[in-house]
Order: C-alpha cells, then structure tokens, then sequence
C-alpha cells in the first residue's frame, strides 16, 4: 500500500517531548502536516511544532474536547509513555490518558463530529511472556505478568474499546523496545550511552547483561508507522511493529560501544537477570502491519545506534 496523502485537519501528538512523540512531530511535519504537540513539559521535544502544556492524565475530558475542537484537530496519537515504576504512575501515563482522549472523542462524536482518528501506541509486552524462538503475532491472547505490561494493554483496550462503542475511530500498534536517536535515557541503552559518554580512552566499562534476545525497532521507523496508521481505514484492532528479528542485547551494546568509538574492549560484559518490563524474548510478526499498512522497517540496527550515539552529543559539542 503506498502512502496515502496527509488527512485534513491537524494532527495531535499526546507524549510530543519523548522519543516516540518527538519522532512523530518530526515526520509528520516533514510529510507537512498540521501539528500540535501536547505534554506536560513541551520546552523540549521536535523544534518548531506547536505545544500545548497540558496533563492529558488529570484533563477533563471536556477540556480536552475543546482543545481538539478549537484546534481543528481530527486524528490524534497517543505517544505518551512512562519510566515510572509505581503502580499509581504506570496507571496513570498508560491508562488515564487513552481513557480521556477517548473520553474526549466520545463527547465530539455526540455533538455531531465525526469520530476522531486515534493511533495509541502500545507494547508487545502486552502479549507477555513467550517461549524462546517462538513467534509472536496478533492472534495470540494478551496475558501480560508485569505492572507494566498490564496497564499498557488496559490503556489498548481503552482505545479498542473506544472503536467498538462508535466514540473514536482506533487502531493499536504494539511497539517493541525501541532504538535510535532521542533514545530515552532512562532505558536500558540510553543508560548505556551515558555511561560510554563518561568513559574515557584507556577505561574500562563494566556492565551487567541478561542474556536476552530481544526485537528492536528504530524510532524513525515507528514513527512513519504511525503515520501509515493515521491514514489507513484499518481500525479496531492491534497490529505489531517490530523488525521481525530476535537481536541479543549484548550486540546492541556492543554495536553501541562501536559508534562511540572507543578502544575494542573498553566494554567489559557479565552476565545479569532480566529486570526490565518484559520477558527476556521477543521477536514480532509484522506481516499483518505489511498487508494493512504497507509498512516494514527500513533503518539497520548499526546505523540506528549511530544515530542514537550522535544524538547524545552535548549540545555544546554539537554546536562546533
């Protein structure tokens, strides 16, 4: 399916100043779109987009109704995520915020507009945790076993349910970990960047890796998919994005440590547990997202970490 010419109206970005947001913003102005950014913080995020300050997880749904409205806005994508580890902030950025934006399409819908476009991304963590080499398509039952995996399918189903009750017109991309440049620092390969910025030649880095295999997509990537799914008919459903392929983590490590181009060994790895969000496998079935939204991954892992290297330059060292 080729790519289909941007939807009148503008385009609300919810989480615009993280790294999925931020990616969005950025593609879809360059696909010259209409775009309003919407956080909690916007000073930081895509340059040169629009940005309303606003808690789309504490908003009335009113408020937000209006500001869509009065915005002209009639497809929004719900980017927002959070690194938090209560069960209070997991509620409140994967759950709260898809049920307000629905909320809010729903009272568009009653006074007369038609339903609102919304594209939510979500996680493959929802599906949970899979036996080592196996598959993971849409048809598989959700049964996720972390606090984060279960509110980000609650948050999913908010939207799914949403399309079913006639208030908004949505589509759910389940996401898995995502790479590149604007990478969140609070992330496993974020953090790692820091640590390789504080490393110096002669040094030596010493990390802990689990021995997982994990699919990873760049930013970029997704963000084009998301802007596929803006303008696909395709709604009411879950579709993955991924790369289709299983990577250890301790080659994203090492392909890291090679953009920052310090000294072969510099990196010393041992091996550690799983503690992140997800189980310790994960490999997508994209098909479905090749067949409904003409999407496949296009940025390899080596020039994604490049990027995400560069991306975490200093802005002063950018500046030279």
């Amino acid at each position: 399916m080729a790519e289909q010419p941007a939807s009148p109206g503008c385009l609300a970005v919810v989480g615009a100043t993280g790294s999925v947001g931020s990616a969005v913003c950025r593609a879809a102005q360059a696909a010259g779109r209409e775009v309003l950014g919407i956080a909690r913080t916007p000073s930081a995020g895509a340059a040169d987009v629009p940005r309303l300050a606003l808690d789309a997880a504490t908003v009335r749904p009113a408020v937000l109704a209006e500001v869509f409205r009065s915005r002209n806005v009639t497809a929004v994508v719900n980017a927002a995520g959070g690194w938090g580890t209560t069960a209070e902030e997991m509620v409140s950025a994967h759950v709260r915020i898809p049920e307000r934006i629905v909320a809010a399409g729903a009272l568009r819908t009653a006074a007369g507009a038609p339903p609102l476009r919304v594209v939510h991304v979500g996680s493959v963590h929802e599906y949970g945790p899979v036996s080592e080499g196996a598959w993971i398509d849409e048809s598989l039952t959700p049964d996720p076993r972390t606090p984060y995996a279960t509110t980000k399918l609650a948050g999913s189903e908010a939207v799914l349910r949403g399309d079913r009750e006639g208030s908004v017109r949505g589509l759910v991309l389940r996401a898995v970990n995502v790479c590149g440049p604007g990478t969140s620092r609070a992330s496993f390969l974020g953090t790692v960047a820091d640590r390789l910025r504080a490393t110096a030649a002669g040094e030596r880095l010493d990390l802990r890796i689990a021995p997982a295999r994990r699919d990873y997509v760049d930013v970029r990537d997704l963000a084009r998919a998301v802007l596929l799914a803006v303008d696909s008919p395709v709604s009411g459903r879950a579709v993955n994005i991924g790369r289709g392929e299983a990577v250890a983590v301790g080659e994203l490590v090492a392909l890291l440590a090679e953009a920052s181009g310090l000294p072969d060994g510099t990196v010393r790895a041992s091996g550690g547990t799983v503690t992140s969000k997800g189980g310790d496998w994960t490999l997508a079935d994209i098909s479905l997202a090749q067949a409904l939204l003409g999407w496949s991954p296009s940025i390899g892992l080596r020039a994604s970490m490049a990027d995400m290297w560069e991306s975490t330059r200093p802005a002063e060292a950018m500046a030279e």
